[in-house]
This record gives structure tokens, C-alpha cells and sequence, in this order.
């Protein structure tokens, strides 16, 4: 299951039918799981752990050291989950001290060509980041994320689940849940009622967002203002969801 030419260091765990390619290299301190298929020309630096059924595709580099000047080789970690997707040169790098010393990614996410996740990033599930998608470190990311190709997040921000980012965007603050965003500088432009369709979600809940969306974007309240009138109208989970998306915004959301 491992090619002669791939390099495996000694201390690397890898499960019994874990897949290496052709002229990858695993360092020390990786551990991979059942399933794992790990490309040509791959490389994982440790300490790295990647959970069941991930493959990675070649020429990506994971567990790599962060991109952080203030970084001094402190033996931070990158933890991923399940059946993720990492396709070709894909660049993911561990964390560092300053933050939680972890680089953490849930599961069944889909990170296309050339994507990159910065340091410290906090990725949770079914998320997708289109081709050069581009996350710099402290990037916070909620289930069902989508960033379109060639988009950018700032150090720090969050981006609430189920939201949308188009292509070659430029996010400097906070996207609350469940909308979508586009433009340079970012702006919002409406539900993401689509993707909440196909994933699901009732027309209730759906037409409760868009009130909620309206409130915060289109009836030119503050955004206290926005959030009591959405806790005393709405008794959703989901809009609670959405109100919660709003109240966890440190650097400000766009608006």
C-alpha cells in the first residue's frame, strides 16, 4: 500500500490500509487513519492527525509549519476529521502558540486546487473552498460554508454556517449565518434560500430567515435594534441560529 519511493518516517502511524504515492514524504508525529488514500507528491508534517477515509491529492503540503513571523517551532498541531477531499497543492498549516496551538478540520469538506487554510483556522463540517480560496489564520468557518474561487478571508474572521461567498471576494469582517456575500469589499446579497432548500430546511424556517435578513439589512435599525425585534417575533431554532451568528461578531459583520 506504500510506494517504495515514498518516504515514511519511523514515528508515522498509519493505519494498515492507509494508501502513499509515489515520492510522498510523512514526517515524524503524523498519525493517519483506516481508509486514508494520500496522492503522489504529497507532503504531511506532523505533529499532524488525520482521521478515516481522507484523500489527498498530489503536490498538497499538509501539517505544515504556519506562515507567522512570531512562529519559533513550537511543536503546534493540525487535527482533521473524516472523509475530507484535499486536492492538488493544497496548503494547510498547523497553528500556533498565540492562539490555540491547533489548526482543527471537521469532516467531509471539500478543499479544491491551490485553496489554502492559514494557521489556527477553526473549519467545521461539509464545508467547500473553490480553487486559490484563501483563509488567513484565526479563520473561523461553520458548517455547510461555501467560499467561491479565488476568495479571500481576513485573520480573525468568522464566517456563520450555511453562508456564501462568491468568487474573487474579499472578506475584511464578520458573515453572519445563512447569507451570501460577494464584491470587493464584500457586501451582502440576500439569503442563501437555495442552499437551505436543498439542504433541507422547512419554508418556515426559510421564510423566518428572510425576515430576519430583512431586519438586519433592510430597515435601517441598528443591529441591537435588529437583533431584539428578531428574539421577540421569531421563536425558531433557526433564527436563533442566525441571532447567535450575529451576537459572536467581534470585528463587526459585513453590512
Amino acid at each position: 500500500m506504500i510506494h517504495p519511493t515514498a518516504i515514511v518516517d519511523p514515528s508515522a502511524r498509519l493505519a494498515a490500509d492507509v494508501e502513499v504515492g509515489p515520492y510522498s514524504v510523512i514526517g515524524p508525529d503524523v498519525e493517519i487513519d483506516a481508509g486514508c488514500v494520500i496522492g503522489p507528491h504529497v507532503v504531511i508534517k506532523g505533529p499532524t492527525r488525520l482521521g478515516q477515509r481522507n484523500r489527498i491529492f498530489q503536490f498538497a503540503s499538509v501539517g505544515e509549519e504556519c506562515q507567522d513571523k512570531k512562529y519559533a517551532g513550537e511543536p503546534t498541531r493540525l487535527e482533521v476529521g473524516d472523509d475530507n477531499v484535499i486536492r492538488e497543492s493544497v496548503t494547510i498549516h498547523r497553528g500556533t502558540m498565540q492562539d490555540r496551538g491547533v489548526t482543527t478540520i471537521g469532516s467531509r469538506n471539500l478543499f479544491m486546487a491551490y485553496s489554502h487554510v492559514g494557521h489556527d483556522c477553526l473549519i467545521g463540517d461539509d464545508c467547500i473552498l473553490a480553487n486559490q480560496a484563501t483563509l488567513a489564520g484565526h479563520v473561523t468557518l461553520g458548517n455547510h460554508s461555501i467560499l467561491g474561487g479565488l476568495s479571500a478571508i481576513h485573520q480573525f474572521c468568522h464566517m456563520g454556517e450555511h453562508a456564501m461567498v462568491g468568487g474573487c471576494s474579499a472578506i475584511t469582517k464578520d458573515i453572519p449565518a445563512f447569507i451570501m456575500v460577494s464584491g470587493n469589499p464584500a457586501a451582502p446579497h440576500g439569503l442563501n434560500s437555495i442552499g437551505l432548500k436543498r439542504r433541507g430546511f422547512s419554508a418556515e424556517a426559510i421564510k423566518a430567515l428572510g425576515e430576519g435578513y430583512r431586519l438586519v439589512y433592510r430597515k435601517g435599525l441598528t443591529l441591537e435594534q435588529a437583533i431584539a425585534e428578531i428574539e421577540s417575533r421569531f421563536a425558531l431554532e433557526e433564527t436563533q441560529r442566525f441571532v447567535d451568528s450575529l451576537k459572536v461578531s467581534q470585528r463587526g459583520i459585513i453590512r
